[in-house]
């Protein structure tokens, strides 16, 4: 249900902007997108789960205000991160 260490290490490696950048929005992004479809998947299982559910759109939100603040940011490096995240907006 939660993102391994290795694969956290992964998803930093290739959105990070510079070497050692954990703590970009892009990297906040695109962490909070691999544990949002690691829930995702976890519900279709345990329909009734709905502690996690809460978690989840606590999530869902932090992300979309992260994307936001990088849109008014820099609109080339949304646009960059929701091409290769295959967010819809």
């Amino acid at each position: 249900m939660s993102i391994t260490p290795d694969r956290k290490a992964e998803v930093i490696a290739t959105h990070a902007r510079t070497e050692g950048d954990t703590g970009s929005a892009e990297v906040q992004v695109a962490i909070l997108s691999e544990r949002i479809a690691n829930l995702t998947e976890h519900f279709k299982t345990h329909k009734k789960d709905n502690h996690s559910r809460r978690g989840l759109l606590k999530m869902v939100s932090q992300r979309r205000r992260l994307l936001d603040h990088l849109k008014t940011t820099d609109v080339g490096r949304y646009q960059a991160l929701i091409g290769t995240l295959g967010l819809r907006r």
